[in-house]
């Protein structure tokens, strides 16, 4: 963070300084939630959770060489105390943000939010100094702590949002208010929360509401949910996509044999050549997305198309590819999964698996509502549509529906198997995989199936699979 006197905090956030004999003292170091990441400098922000109190951790935090705590009670320790934690991280977040001379660009979206993001990161990276949100912290706590990690040489600040209901990424911009507002997709992603895709749109949508005129909206051309927010911004549009209106494209789009995208960038400012280390086709679209960010920012398409084709996986288990000396490809993209990326998954699966044989291991999608049966049967019949070898759906009702739909599009019980847990997948793929074979995993978070592909990975030729 910028360095700031516990007296300055305590004013920018409303609170109170108890046990601290200098408030001219500064913090240099980190702001963090987590009392493990404390040390020299450093704020400690005690949240009281369900289950673990961070006030009880104050003394620690200081001992570790935390300046103070930023709590709700005074703690015995140099403490600045407020109402309300959360309100406090944000209005500290706002004011570090506005002292910043940091150009700050913020992007949502119903799927493809953190691989775009990390995506973005590296491509202005080489431009100047950029900070960016680390894995999916893209809520009320994350994103501020994500802004305060900001330096005085930060140029670039790269924000991902999150959403669960209306009002939510307003509140997110009004912390952090954005230069540069991208929007990749409108998708299925939460609509058991939010009633539906116009829902989704909406709440979306208030990204571009919330910049200023001569700001930047960065749209997706082929999505028309996210074409129409042109009307709902005063900033500059920029579209990008395959659509003929779309300012930023893609020529000339294949896959390796490996399934890596490649394809010609068209910018307005010239055409380059793009190989990207990522595996699957939907990731051109948020290459896209990032070289229009990139463009509008004053990087050439030469530059962009260069940090593309190096740019790797920042972010654990998205298309996480791991090759096993015996020859087996495990793929682990289990951090989480939405219809549209369970989708995009799977045909990154069949495109690198040509010629081998293929096992998508899927779980369920979670809070889809009413849209729940319909979207896993949807995605077991993609399965057997791509000719994947095996579908091994795992877990309850969600994966019978996953398996169901394999059945109903013509596989009949050889291409598709139903198990009750992680460790029953383990132990199928543990008798029945063979050199040369790819295993793709996915699933929503709260399944863990991340733990299949760990075990999957840890056995490497030899050795004994088990699921933690």
């Amino acid at each position: 963070m910028i360095a700031l006197s516990l007296a300055e905090i305590a004013e920018v956030v409303g609170g109170q300084t108890h046990d601290i004999p200098d408030p001219s003292v500064q913090v240099t170091g980190p702001v963090v939630r987590d009392s493990r990441e404390a040390g020299p400098g450093s704020l400690f922000v005690a949240f009281a959770g369900e289950r673990v109190d961070g006030h009880d951790f104050a003394a620690s935090v200081v001992e570790a060489g935390a300046v103070a705590v930023l709590g709700t009670r005074p703690v015995g320790v140099p403490a600045i105390v407020v109402d309300d934690v959360q309100t406090a991280l944000g209005a500290l977040a706002r004011h570090v943000v506005q002292r910043l001379g940091a150009t700050l660009v913020a992007l949502t979206g119903s799927a493809g939010k953190t691989s775009t993001k990390d995506l973005i990161a590296q491509v202005l990276q080489r431009k100047a100094p950029t900070v960016f949100t680390p894995g999916s912290l893209n809520n009320e706590i994350g994103l501020p702590l994500t802004a305060l990690s900001a330096t005085e040489e930060t140029r670039f600040l790269v924000l991902e949002m999150g959403a669960r209901g209306i009002g939510h990424i307003s509140y997110l911009a009004g912390l952090t208010p954005p230069k540069v507002g991208l929007v990749l997709n409108v998708g299925s992603a939460h609509i058991g929360e939010f009633g539906g895709r116009e829902q989704i749109a909406q709440a979306k949508g208030e990204l571009v509401e919330s910049l200023p005129e001569d700001g930047t909206a960065i749209l997706n051309a082929d999505d028309p949910y996210v074409r129409a927010m042109a009307s709902r911004t005063k900033a500059k549009v920029i579209f990008f996509g395959e659509s003929g209106e779309a300012d930023v494209s893609a020529e000339n789009v294949r896959l390796t044999d490996t399934g890596q995208p490649s394809f010609r960038l068209h910018t307005p400012s010239g055409a380059s050549d793009v190989t990207m280390r990522l595996y699957g086709e939907h990731h051109v679209s948020n290459a896209l997305a990032a070289a229009a960010v990139a463009h509008e920012l004053g990087m050439s398409a030469d530059e962009i198309a260069v940090a593309l084709s190096e740019a790797g996986s920042l972010s654990r288990w998205r298309m996480e590819v791991t090759e096993r000396p015996d020859g087996v490809t495990v793929v682990n993209d289990a951090y989480n999964a939405n219809p549209e990326s369970m989708k995009a998954a799977l045909r990154a699966l069949a495109a690198m698996g040509k010629g081998r044989r293929t096992w998508a291991v899927l779980g369920k999608m979670a809070e889809l509502g009413d849209e729940a049966l319909a979207e896993h049967d949807a995605v077991g019949r993609l399965a057997v549509r791509l000719n994947v070898s095996k579908l091994v759906a795992v877990g309850g009702r969600e994966a019978a529906w996953l398996q169901l739909g394999a059945y109903n599009e013509g596989s009949w019980g050889e291409e598709s198997v139903h198990v009750s847990d992680a460790q029953a997948a383990v132990d199928l793929l543990r008798s029945e995989l063979r050199p040369g074979d790819v295993v793709l995993v996915k699933a929503s978070r709260s399944v863990g199936l991340e733990s299949v592909a760990q075990a999957l990975v840890e056995s490497g030729a030899e050795g004994e699979v088990s699921a933690r």
